[in-house]
């Protein structure tokens, strides 16, 4: 089978390509030039720099396969930073790797390499893909800590049939000691963490340059009284608590967290954690990975990229889909993503809208 193996720089990525080379593919690497702003010799804490770009190559020597680097920045300026920013602007809470996920790596990448006479793109995703009876089926990894399955839960089957996850099976510690062996200098390369297009980790600065300065006050929901001031609500999603520098704590001494934000007013509220529990959630426009669910369904749902996934009944109408949840969840926002799974397997998911 002819393959694109899509090439980070890191090792995950590394040892994926490899592993589809032993398979007997015919494999050709390909990095992703996402960002023009990187310079040559800089080596950022997120992805997709120009380092990246090099120690990419080098995997595709080790291998002795092809190797080309896609410049795909200008999709990735409009289908995701811009999509970042105004998600923000709008009081959302997105999710760029996912988003990054659904129109880059699975989408215009998938798209190219089909174009090409290419059968599948092959990437370093931990998390597996399993023959199930209406076809491959997306499935957690045997990770747990290194599941990647949320981020995918945006493909779609014909994207899934095409797709070539060979770290599902694997833990860390094996895929880097598999490099090693292999002769990979990136075997020790530390793992992105960051936003890669926010390599400082600094979010509220770097929306801060973009959204501008839009202060407004804090206030204390159960009380009405106003206990601090920010710089832009569009710095602040709900179950934070960190960054509020608040003048005094809740009248019972306890902590607070931002229970709500007003971008309209420019408010941010706050509250005790129990405030935080949602024991319903509505999202829409979902996307499923296979057979749609229905309502009456019983799934797992998890709102975060390592969340603890929580029980729930599903209501599916059209575009709507709510899930009643069988103990509350907390720190639920708008615009983040409910994943939904039976068992292991990743039913699909769908944008958060209220809970």
């Amino acid at each position: 089978m002819r393959v694109i193996a899509a090439l980070s720089g890191g090792v995950d990525s590394a040892v994926a390509a490899a592993r589809a080379v032993d398979a007997g593919h015919e494999v050709v690497g390909v990095h992703l030039a996402l960002s023009r702003a990187q310079s040559a010799t800089g080596r950022s804490k997120g992805c997709c720099s120009v380092a990246d770009a090099q120690d990419a190559r080098r995997v595709a020597d080790v291998l002795d396969i092809p190797y080309y680097v896609w410049d795909l920045s200008e999709d990735f300026a409009r289908d995701v930073v811009d999509d970042f920013v105004e998600s923000y602007r709008e009081g959302l809470t997105p999710n760029p790797c996912l988003r990054c996920n659904e129109t880059i790596k699975f989408a215009a990448v998938l798209d190219r390499a089909l174009a090409l006479g290419f059968e599948a793109v092959c990437t370093g995703h931990y998390a597996r893909i399993e023959e199930g009876p209406h076809g491959p089926e997306l499935h957690r990894a045997i990770d747990p800590v290194k599941d990647q399955s949320y981020v995918l839960s945006v493909l779609t089957p014909d994207q899934i049939a095409a797709t070539l996850l060979p770290l599902g099976h694997s833990r860390k510690p094996q895929v880097r000691e598999e490099a090693a062996q292999r002769g990979m200098r990136v075997a020790d390369k530390p793992d992105s963490h960051d936003i890669c297009f926010i390599p400082d980790g600094d979010t509220s600065a770097w929306l801060r340059e973009r959204l501008g300065e839009a202060p407004g006050e804090i206030v204390d929901v159960a009380t009405g009284a106003v206990v601090g001031q920010h710089s832009g609500a569009y710095a602040f999603t709900i179950g934070q608590r960190r960054g509020l520098d608040l003048r005094e704590p809740a009248p019972s001494g306890g902590r607070r967290y931002v229970v709500d934000v007003d971008h309209a007013e420019a408010r941010v509220f706050v509250g005790e954690e129990q405030l935080l529990a949602a024991s319903t959630i509505e999202a829409h426009d979902p996307l499923w990975c296979g057979p749609a669910a229905a309502s009456g369904d019983r799934v797992s749902v998890q709102i975060r990229a390592h969340g603890d996934p929580v029980g729930a009944v599903l209501d599916v109408q059209g575009h709507r889909v709510i899930a009643h949840l069988d103990e509350p969840a907390r720190g639920v926002a708008p615009g983040q993503a409910m994943a939904m799974y039976d068992g292991t397997r990743v039913v699909g998911s769908a944008t958060i809208v209220r809970r």
